[in-house]
């Protein structure tokens, strides 16, 4: 076990599991700022530029929810995030930090409406990585070994209907082209900024040629600013398209 991973697991051990992801949850919350990892993401509210609410989808421990909120503070935040143990750090976290305006939907997005489905929490020795909870699907063919549960799958047009939407924050473990066929009608209607993370597989392929088809551009956050996605000059992760 990894130095890293023998931590966590001694800080789930020693606090209990829900207690160490609320703790945990905090002091992201807290250095987020300062994570360079992360400054992607706060290019990506840079980026919102028209009115409209803001969908956190997957939004795990409320981290990138509150950090939506205090920049977002008069517009209406969606967090979606189906599982359990996450949901419910997810609202100690608004009631701690009285996240008046956001709306929790706790139900996984996919492709298609009212569907139940199966989600691992994947688990490393004995630790478990709850950022990598995912869908259970033909095409997603790591990090499956963990314990399992089922939820409520929908599609975000159909869960939204004619909200509003100017940004979309979507970080779902290689499950976001079937998302994203979920939103269509959002993505054409209201044109948000979308934010995803994704690993260089057939997921990322088919996000990129779903929204490509829709008009959208992939742009990544560099020390130039906000530049379009070049495969030959950008290896990054973390795309922001409008």
């Amino acid at each position: 076990m990894r130095v890293k991973n023998f931590v966590k697991y001694l800080l789930q051990k020693l606090l209990g599991y829900q207690r160490y992801l609320f703790v945990f949850a905090k002091y992201k919350i807290r250095t987020l700022k300062k994570d360079k990892k992360e400054g992607d993401f706060f290019a990506f509210m840079d980026a919102i530029d028209k009115q409209g609410c803001l969908l956190d989808v997957g939004a795990n421990l409320g981290v990138m929810t509150y950090h939506l909120h205090q920049r977002f503070s008069g517009r209406s935040i969606i967090a979606v995030e189906p599982m359990p143990s996450n949901i419910e750090v997810l609202k100690r976290i608004i009631q701690k930090y009285d996240l008046t305006n956001v709306q929790v939907i706790t139900k996984a997005v996919g492709s298609e409406i009212e569907k139940e489905i199966t989600m691992v929490l994947p688990e490393q020795g004995k630790v478990k990585m709850q950022g990598l909870a995912h869908v259970v699907h033909d095409s997603i063919t790591e990090w499956n070994q963990g314990d399992q549960f089922n939820v409520i799958s929908d599609t975000l047009d159909h869960l939204l209907g004619e909200t509003l939407v100017a940004g979309i924050k979507m970080d779902i473990e290689n499950f976001e082209f079937f998302a994203l066929e979920g939103a269509i009608q959002i993505l054409k209607r209201d044109h948000p900024v979308v934010y995803l993370e994704l690993w260089e597989n057939e997921n990322r392929s088919n996000c990129f040629n779903l929204l490509e088809g829709l008009g959208y551009n992939a742009h990544v956050q560099t020390s130039k600013g906000l530049e379009k996605y070049n495969p030959a000059m950008h290896d990054k992760q973390n795309f922001i398209f409008k």
